[in-house]
């Protein structure tokens, strides 16, 4: 059986694909990796189509060993890794020996890291998609060690090399359009949103990232009735303090929404870490 058996999971290694999105009218999230961008180029590096499920590995590891010999990748996140004892090179393809474990440590960079491998992750599907989703429970529960995950069949495509090697940012600007409820909150809002010194929560997961700054005022202060929200919407609760929807989010909020983040920028959400600051760059245009 072409698989790979999970030595050591890490904190949190979940499988990931290009989630559930159509299915908010039930209630289940988009879900899908938070590094959309991270993940399809790990797939083109083994071959895959860009939406093949992969691993994403958050904060440190996984340790896999790997039964038969394929194609393996790693994207996202910066990190020390070896295969079979050799070091290994992010964001190009390596080949990997039938029983030979590829072990990652901890990340020096960005939070989250992708392990794509030619032919993908192949777990059953749940709507349509192999995605783990942390809110609903949907899809395969988080890697274990001594999980035992199936690769699926060889694909046509051959492996790819890539000359642009990506690099996360340090203190990444993020493109802020306005919300539905924008117009809820003070004159300043905008400004402090933009000049603020925002910085990232540790209490921050797939569902959202809560950041720490300067407070964001509301001059309506009227309960909001359930309403859908979207990945990237920036909900602002009674602390004044933001949280950053991320894939697992409920597809209803009840916290009125300053501003959404653009639709290009949503990976580099996916990579923001515990103490990492963030700016805004507010653009009072339309939404996406």
């Amino acid at each position: 059986m072409n698989a790979i058996e999970v030595l050591s999971a890490g904190p949190m290694t979940t499988v990931q694909d290009r989630g559930r999105p159509g299915w908010a009218h039930l209630g289940v999230p988009p879900s899908g990796a938070a590094d959309a961008r991270a993940l399809e180029l790990g797939n083109r590096l083994v071959g895959n189509e860009p939406g093949a499920a992969g691993l994403e590995a958050t904060l440190a590891g996984p340790s896999l060993r790997f039964r038969s010999a394929t194609v393996a990748a790693l994207t996202g996140a910066e990190a020390r890794a070896v295969v079979g004892g050799r070091p290994v090179e992010p964001n190009q393809p390596i080949d990997v020996a039938a029983g030979e474990v590829l072990e990652v440590g901890g990340y020096s960079n960005g939070v989250r890291l992708y392990v794509s491998v030619r032919g993908g992750i192949a777990v059953e599907p749940v709507l349509g998609s192999r995605a783990t989703d942390l809110l609903t429970g949907l899809g395969p529960t988080p890697l274990q060690e001594g999980d035992v995950l199936p690769i699926g069949a060889e694909v046509a495509a051959p492996p790819q090399h890539v000359a642009e090697r990506p690099r996360l940012q340090r203190e990444p600007v993020l493109r802020l359009l306005p919300g539905a409820q924008a117009g809820w909150f003070s004159r300043d809002a905008s400004a402090e949103l933009a000049e603020g010194s925002w910085t990232v929560s540790g209490a921050s997961n797939r569902v959202g990232v809560r950041l720490e700054g300067p407070t964001i005022e509301r001059i309506r202060r009227e309960e909001l009735l359930s309403q859908g929200v979207v990945t990237g919407a920036l909900q602002v609760p009674p602390s004044g303090q933001p949280i950053l929807l991320l894939n697992d989010h409920p597809t209803t909020g009840g916290y009125p929404v300053i501003g959404v983040v653009h639709a290009s920028d949503l990976s580099l959400v996916g990579q923001l870490r515990p103490a990492q600051r963030v700016q805004f760059e507010v653009n009072h245009g339309s939404q996406p």
